[in-house]
Protein backbone atom coordinates (compact mmCIF):
# COMPACT_ATOMS: atom_id res chain seq x y z
CA UNK A 1 0.00 0.00 0.00
CA UNK A 2 1.22 3.48 -0.85
CA UNK A 3 1.95 5.95 1.95
CA UNK A 4 0.49 9.47 2.08
CA UNK A 5 1.82 11.31 -0.96
CA UNK A 6 2.86 14.93 -1.38
CA UNK A 7 2.78 17.13 -4.46
CA UNK A 8 4.07 20.62 -3.80
CA UNK A 9 2.64 21.55 -0.43
CA UNK A 10 -0.47 19.36 -0.90
CA UNK A 11 -0.86 15.97 0.80
CA UNK A 12 -2.80 13.31 -1.11
CA UNK A 13 -4.44 10.14 0.07
CA UNK A 14 -2.99 7.37 -2.15
CA UNK A 15 -6.45 6.11 -3.14
CA UNK A 16 -6.83 9.25 -5.28
CA UNK A 17 -4.30 7.54 -7.57
CA UNK A 18 -5.39 3.93 -7.11
CA UNK A 19 -9.22 4.09 -7.06
CA UNK A 20 -11.40 4.58 -10.15
CA UNK A 21 -14.33 6.97 -10.57
CA UNK A 22 -16.50 8.50 -13.30
CA UNK A 23 -19.80 10.23 -12.55
CA UNK A 24 -22.78 8.40 -14.05
CA UNK A 25 -25.69 10.85 -13.79
CA UNK A 26 -28.03 8.52 -15.64
CA UNK A 27 -27.55 5.92 -12.89
CA UNK A 28 -27.36 8.08 -9.75
CA UNK A 29 -29.69 10.91 -10.80
CA UNK A 30 -27.36 13.54 -9.32
CA UNK A 31 -27.80 12.20 -5.78
CA UNK A 32 -24.77 14.04 -4.36
CA UNK A 33 -26.66 17.35 -4.67
CA UNK A 34 -29.79 16.11 -2.89
CA UNK A 35 -28.52 13.69 -0.25
CA UNK A 36 -26.60 14.27 2.95
CA UNK A 37 -27.18 16.43 5.99
CA UNK A 38 -25.38 19.65 5.01
CA UNK A 39 -24.70 21.79 1.98
CA UNK A 40 -21.53 21.87 -0.09
CA UNK A 41 -18.47 23.50 1.54
CA UNK A 42 -17.90 27.04 0.28
CA UNK A 43 -15.38 29.83 0.79
CA UNK A 44 -16.23 33.46 1.52
CA UNK A 45 -15.25 34.33 -2.07
CA UNK A 46 -17.58 31.63 -3.41
CA UNK A 47 -20.45 33.00 -1.33
CA UNK A 48 -19.89 36.30 -3.13
CA UNK A 49 -20.04 34.53 -6.50
CA UNK A 50 -23.22 32.66 -5.54
CA UNK A 51 -24.87 35.93 -4.47
CA UNK A 52 -23.77 37.59 -7.71
CA UNK A 53 -25.12 34.87 -10.03
CA UNK A 54 -28.26 34.14 -8.00
CA UNK A 55 -30.54 36.46 -10.05
CA UNK A 56 -29.57 34.63 -13.27
CA UNK A 57 -30.60 31.21 -11.89
CA UNK A 58 -33.43 32.31 -9.57
CA UNK A 59 -36.26 31.02 -11.75
CA UNK A 60 -34.45 27.68 -12.28
CA UNK A 61 -34.68 26.96 -8.55
CA UNK A 62 -37.42 25.17 -6.64
CA UNK A 63 -39.87 27.56 -4.90
CA UNK A 64 -38.94 25.98 -1.54
CA UNK A 65 -35.28 26.74 -2.25
CA UNK A 66 -36.10 30.35 -3.10
CA UNK A 67 -37.90 30.65 0.23
CA UNK A 68 -34.84 29.35 2.12
CA UNK A 69 -32.53 31.65 0.17
CA UNK A 70 -34.73 34.65 0.92
CA UNK A 71 -34.67 33.77 4.62
CA UNK A 72 -31.04 32.77 5.27
CA UNK A 73 -29.05 33.60 2.15
CA UNK A 74 -26.88 31.39 -0.04
CA UNK A 75 -24.86 29.81 2.80
CA UNK A 76 -24.84 28.99 6.50
CA UNK A 77 -22.51 27.45 9.10
CA UNK A 78 -23.03 23.73 9.65
CA UNK A 79 -22.74 22.09 13.11
CA UNK A 80 -18.93 21.89 12.66
CA UNK A 81 -18.77 25.64 12.00
CA UNK A 82 -18.00 25.21 8.29
CA UNK A 83 -19.54 27.48 5.66
CA UNK A 84 -21.82 25.43 3.36
CA UNK A 85 -24.49 26.13 0.74
CA UNK A 86 -28.04 26.54 2.02
CA UNK A 87 -30.21 23.43 1.87
CA UNK A 88 -33.92 22.57 1.67
CA UNK A 89 -35.58 20.02 3.92
CA UNK A 90 -32.35 19.23 5.74
CA UNK A 91 -30.63 17.75 2.67
CA UNK A 92 -31.22 19.22 -0.85
CA UNK A 93 -28.82 21.95 -1.99
CA UNK A 94 -30.78 25.11 -2.77
CA UNK A 95 -28.95 25.41 -6.10
CA UNK A 96 -30.34 22.24 -7.63
CA UNK A 97 -32.56 21.98 -10.67
CA UNK A 98 -33.73 19.10 -12.85
CA UNK A 99 -33.45 18.31 -16.53
CA UNK A 100 -36.14 16.75 -18.71
CA UNK A 101 -35.06 13.23 -17.60
CA UNK A 102 -35.49 14.09 -13.93
CA UNK A 103 -31.74 14.14 -13.31
CA UNK A 104 -30.64 16.60 -10.63
CA UNK A 105 -28.18 19.22 -11.87
CA UNK A 106 -26.44 22.22 -10.38
CA UNK A 107 -28.32 25.32 -11.55
CA UNK A 108 -25.23 27.55 -11.55
CA UNK A 109 -23.16 24.97 -13.42
CA UNK A 110 -25.87 24.53 -16.04
CA UNK A 111 -26.22 28.30 -16.48
CA UNK A 112 -22.43 28.54 -16.88
CA UNK A 113 -22.40 25.80 -19.54
CA UNK A 114 -25.21 27.65 -21.34
CA UNK A 115 -23.15 30.88 -21.30
CA UNK A 116 -25.58 32.75 -19.03
CA UNK A 117 -23.08 33.33 -16.20
CA UNK A 118 -19.27 33.49 -15.95
CA UNK A 119 -18.83 31.28 -12.86
CA UNK A 120 -19.72 27.60 -12.57
CA UNK A 121 -19.89 26.27 -9.00
CA UNK A 122 -17.96 25.94 -5.74
CA UNK A 123 -14.63 24.13 -6.02
CA UNK A 124 -15.78 21.55 -3.43
CA UNK A 125 -18.51 20.44 -5.86
CA UNK A 126 -16.14 20.52 -8.82
CA UNK A 127 -13.56 18.37 -6.98
CA UNK A 128 -15.95 15.76 -5.60
CA UNK A 129 -15.29 12.89 -4.64
CA UNK A 130 -12.10 14.55 -3.44
CA UNK A 131 -12.56 16.50 -0.24
CA UNK A 132 -10.07 19.20 0.72
CA UNK A 133 -9.08 19.82 4.33
CA UNK A 134 -6.74 22.45 5.69
CA UNK A 135 -4.60 21.07 8.51
CA UNK A 136 -3.57 23.04 11.62
CA UNK A 137 -0.11 23.70 10.13
CA UNK A 138 -1.71 25.27 7.04
CA UNK A 139 -1.03 22.28 4.78
CA UNK A 140 -3.81 21.22 2.41
CA UNK A 141 -4.81 17.54 2.49
CA UNK A 142 -6.88 15.83 -0.22
CA UNK A 143 -8.91 12.74 0.66
CA UNK A 144 -11.18 10.45 -1.32
CA UNK A 145 -14.71 10.58 0.12
CA UNK A 146 -16.46 7.22 -0.36
CA UNK A 147 -20.22 7.72 -0.39
CA UNK A 148 -22.79 4.99 -1.09
CA UNK A 149 -24.69 7.18 -3.56
CA UNK A 150 -21.57 7.17 -5.77
CA UNK A 151 -21.57 3.38 -6.29
CA UNK A 152 -22.52 3.87 -9.99
CA UNK A 153 -19.53 6.22 -10.43
CA UNK A 154 -17.16 3.65 -8.94
CA UNK A 155 -18.63 0.95 -11.21
CA UNK A 156 -18.28 3.10 -14.35
CA UNK A 157 -14.82 4.28 -13.33
CA UNK A 158 -13.68 0.68 -12.92
CA UNK A 159 -15.17 -0.28 -16.28
CA UNK A 160 -13.31 2.61 -17.94
CA UNK A 161 -10.12 2.15 -15.89
CA UNK A 162 -10.29 5.86 -15.01
CA UNK A 163 -8.35 6.86 -11.85
CA UNK A 164 -9.85 9.63 -9.71
CA UNK A 165 -6.98 12.03 -10.40
CA UNK A 166 -7.53 11.65 -14.17
CA UNK A 167 -11.31 12.02 -13.92
CA UNK A 168 -10.77 15.22 -11.90
CA UNK A 169 -7.91 16.64 -14.01
CA UNK A 170 -9.76 19.84 -14.93
CA UNK A 171 -10.92 20.73 -11.40
CA UNK A 172 -7.52 19.83 -9.91
CA UNK A 173 -5.88 22.19 -12.42
CA UNK A 174 -8.47 24.86 -11.62
CA UNK A 175 -7.70 24.52 -7.90
CA UNK A 176 -3.92 23.99 -7.89
CA UNK A 177 -2.68 24.98 -11.35
CA UNK A 178 -1.19 23.29 -14.42
CA UNK A 179 2.33 23.05 -12.95
CA UNK A 180 1.01 21.29 -9.86
CA UNK A 181 -0.93 18.78 -11.97
CA UNK A 182 2.15 18.15 -14.15
CA UNK A 183 4.09 17.41 -10.96
CA UNK A 184 1.34 14.98 -9.93
CA UNK A 185 1.64 13.21 -13.29
CA UNK A 186 5.43 12.99 -12.81
CA UNK A 187 4.86 11.38 -9.40
CA UNK A 188 2.45 8.86 -10.92
CA UNK A 189 4.98 8.00 -13.66
CA UNK A 190 7.71 7.49 -11.05
CA UNK A 191 5.49 5.26 -8.92
CA UNK A 192 4.61 3.17 -11.98
CA UNK A 193 8.28 2.87 -12.92
CA UNK A 194 9.05 1.60 -9.40
CA UNK A 195 6.20 -0.91 -9.68
CA UNK A 196 4.28 0.74 -6.84
CA UNK A 197 1.35 1.74 -9.04
CA UNK A 198 -0.27 -0.18 -11.86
Amino acid sequence: MLPILQVGDVLLSPDILTEHFCCDLEACGGACCIEGDAGAPVTVDEIGHLERVLPAVWHDLDPRARKVLNKQGVAYRDPDGELVTSIVGGKDCCFTCYDERGVCLCATDRAHREGRIDWAKPISCYLYPIREKRLSNGTVALNYDRWTVCAPARKLGNELGLPIYVFLKEPLIRRFGKEWYAELEQLVAALKEEGLLS
